[in-house]
């Protein structure tokens, strides 16, 4: 074929009403296009025996021939308590307390704790109804990516789809990273692994140990995963029960303190009302009320590592024990027990960051949370900085004694405790990336085959990890800003997908429509999703790299991918229609030709076609009427109906994601039980480049080259392959 065949295969402008198989923009109107199997009854003895094959069915009744497609997210997955999925929640969750308390300071300096007050209000009134609602939406741990996705349809959701993936796989990746960074910290800083490492470590300076204790802990955490990981609940509960109890002994002894000595905490008031709020610079100058509350309002947004847990929280959905006899598609309980969950992971967290917060600010001497960076390069690390718990549990503040179980040996426990969690945080992450990506990209056709399989990506994932870890050297705070970048967009995500999806279901009208206390919300998220992006762009930065590598490699992998036949089985519109189909395969010789009702009848189409192909009377001719659904996705189940009109067999193909997969499928189950058919086109004088981007982007261009391609690549055998001409 030479490139006069390359077919659109639309007259009208508008693609979503086009009848698939009919002529193309560029083709004659009276061309044909597209397969249709039709014979007039006089010429067509088949015809009797297809008649007598179909039984006498209700008309207004519709059949539904193929199974709904159920929600394969509740299935499969071991289910548990809530409290204990909420453990599993809590490794990525409450492990931020292992770095947030220093990263609150070092933002907000005293005014940490107003500044958290301000993130706690945001996660109880805020995060906490919007995630609430998501739960109930997306039961199978889909998320508020998949609320989007079934709120925006086409290529508009696919590409939102896929930016969104982008800040999620940032999301992911830097937990692994910031939090594998955070462990080495905190073991590089305990005296027992100073006083008993190899000399040859110790040369290598505290950086140099960062980061090579950080890939380590990476590759470790990726050959974990390859060797298979188990039981990882009954962990995340030990891990998360003896952390929470740590910290709740480190916290609690602290808060008692400043209760017994109120001197300490009368000094941090008059601190604020003197100006002092950032340590080693100037008083501010304007100190009344309302500008330390506008400043806490600017500042909280650098603080939202402590919001990281709730997209976490949903996605372990499935593993959320439910009533047996709840319906499987909204099971009812399982969403009840998953906002229990979420209620309790946010109280607990508000707890903890109120109370790490205000012992930072007030306990630890501001020089040892002090950090000194020349050209980008720390040159002075104070002994508490991205460790401020643990400092404190060592008992290295000084003369004063929080608590008697306060030193080395008590603050040993609480590293190796803090360790088992960060590292622990980031096989969370892991799972969590090795579930998003199979779930979207290999459906829509935009990653090859092996995505679906666990090793190449957890191959890819440590590579990416390594990558990333040595852009920041290891460094917690430098990742802070990606981190967060990550989770923010997320979370305005669902707020977004939130206020949609009840204004839609909302039967007021106009200003009583929109749900205004979610719409408020949504504004916050979007405030601090931005002030995060200005004042620290490495997150915006990195995630577009993100969501750059995964467009570029989706639509990459979708052209290369774009002669698969991506065919699931025909659903058919009722019995009838099934029958039919079984007989018209067993025809002999059959012609397929394209029609679009409105141009010609059918008698007079088919005079043109015996005319113009030379086909004689005795030839069966069927016709095809393809109808365009979302033409954005990959895998398709065709909705077929065949019906009689003016003496000749029509079929009826309706949810058509590409108009030459449909024809080609069609040939080809043809030639499965009978004589191979033959395919009639007619020319066309689009341009080959416009009629492949039409084929890729609305699955109409290139039709008789495409249904050419995969005829041959479908069938390897010449003599049962269906022959394709052009007239």
């Amino acid at each position: 074929m030479g490139t006069d065949c390359k077919h659109s295969m639309s007259d009208t402008p508008e693609r979503g009403n086009q009848i698939a198989g009919a002529p193309s923009s560029s083709a004659s109107a009276d061309q044909p296009v597209a397969a249709v199997v039709e014979v007039p009854i006089s010429a067509n003895p088949t015809k009797t025996a297809v008649a007598a094959m179909s039984p006498a069915l209700d008309p207004n009744k519709t059949y539904a021939t193929s199974p709904d497609q159920h929600h394969g997210g509740g299935h499969g997955h071991h289910q548990s308590y809530w409290l204990w999925i909420m453990c599993l929640t809590g490794v990525d969750y409450f492990s931020t307390l292992g770095y947030q308390p220093y990263i609150a300071f070092e933002a907000a300096g005293i005014l940490a704790p107003l500044a958290t007050f301000v993130l706690v209000l945001l996660t109880l009134f805020g995060a906490l109804p919007v995630y609430s609602h998501v739960a109930s939406e997306s039961p199978h741990g889909q998320g508020s990516i998949a609320m989007l996705e079934r709120l925006m349809r086409g290529w508009k959701g696919k590409t939102l789809v896929l930016i969104l993936l982008g800040f999620a796989a940032t999301d992911f990746v830097i937990t692994k990273t910031l939090s594998a960074a955070d462990a080495a910290v905190h073991l590089i800083e305990n005296h027992y692994w100073k006083e008993h490492i190899p000399e040859w470590l110790i040369a290598w300076g505290e950086d140099s140990q960062r980061m090579n204790i950080t890939i380590l802990l990476l590759i470790f955490l990726g050959a974990m995963f390859l060797r298979g990981f188990s039981e990882v609940i009954g962990v995340a509960v030990v891990i998360v029960g003896v952390y929470l109890l740590l910290n709740l002994i480190v916290i609690g002894s602290c808060l008692i303190y400043l209760v017994f000595h109120p001197d300490i905490f009368a000094n941090w008031i008059s601190e604020i009302q003197t100006g002092n709020w950032y340590p080693g610079k100037d008083p501010v100058i304007d100190k009344s009320t309302w500008a330390l509350i506008a400043s806490c309002l600017l500042i909280f947004p650098k603080l939202a590592l402590g919001l990281s847990g709730f997209e976490t929280g949903v996605a372990v959905m499935p593993m959320v024990e439910s009533d047996p006899g709840d319906d499987p598609h909204k099971p009812r309980s399982r969403i009840r027990n998953t906002r229990k969950l979420l209620v309790v992971a946010a109280l607990i967290m508000s707890v903890l960051l109120m109370g790490s917060s205000l012992v930072t600010a007030t306990l630890i001497q501001h020089e040892d949370l002090h950090k000194t960076e020349v050209n980008g390069k720390v040159t002075h690390r104070g002994p508490a900085v991205e460790r401020a718990l643990a400092f404190l549990a060592h008992g290295e503040n000084g003369t004063d004694k929080f608590c008697p179980l306060f030193g080395e040996v008590f603050g040993t426990i609480y590293d190796l405790s803090t360790i088992a969690i960060l590292s622990f945080a980031g096989a969370s992450a892991m799972a969590g990336l090795l579930n998003l990506v199979p779930q979207y990209l290999p459906r829509y056709g935009m990653a090859p085959n092996w995505a679906r399989a666990t090793r190449p990506m957890v191959i890819l994932f440590t590579i990416i990890n390594l990558l990333v870890t040595w852009i920041f050297n290891a460094d917690v705070t430098a990742q802070g800003g990606a981190y967060a970048t990550g989770v923010l967009v997320l979370m305005s995500s669902a707020c977004l997908a939130t206020v949609i999806d009840k204004w839609r279901a909302h039967k007021n009208e106009g200003f009583f429509r929109l749900p205004w206390g979610y719409a408020v919300i949504t504004g916050v998220f979007f405030y601090t999703t931005a002030a995060n992006m200005y004042e620290r762009p490495d997150g915006i930065k990195i995630a577009s790299c993100f969501i750059a590598a995964i467009l570029f490699s989706s639509f990459y992998s979708r052209l290369m991918r774009s002669t698969e036949l991506r065919f699931q089985g025909f659903a058919f519109a009722d019995d009838q229609s099934r029958f039919m189909w079984d007989a018209l395969k067993h025809l002999e010789f059959p012609v397929m030709v394209p029609h679009r009702p409105g141009n010609r009848d059918l008698a007079e189409k088919d005079a043109i076609i015996r005319q113009r192909h030379r086909l004689g009377p005795e030839v069966p001719i069927v016709f095809i009427e393809a109808e365009l659904g979302d033409t954005s996705e990959f895998q398709m189940q065709p909705l077929m109906t065949i019906r009689e009109e003016e003496g000749r067999f029509v079929i009826g193909v309706q949810r058509c994601v590409s108009i030459a997969h449909v024809i080609a499928i069609i040939a080809l189950e043809c030639s499965k039980v009978g004589t191979p058919p033959e395919i009639h086109f007619g020319w066309s004088n689009e341009s080959p480049m416009a009629a492949s981007f039409s084929f890729l982007l609305f699955g109409e261009g290139n039709v008789p080259w495409m249904v050419q391609e995969l005829i041959r690549k479908a069938e390897p055998d010449p003599l049962r392959q269906p022959q394709v001409f052009i007239g």
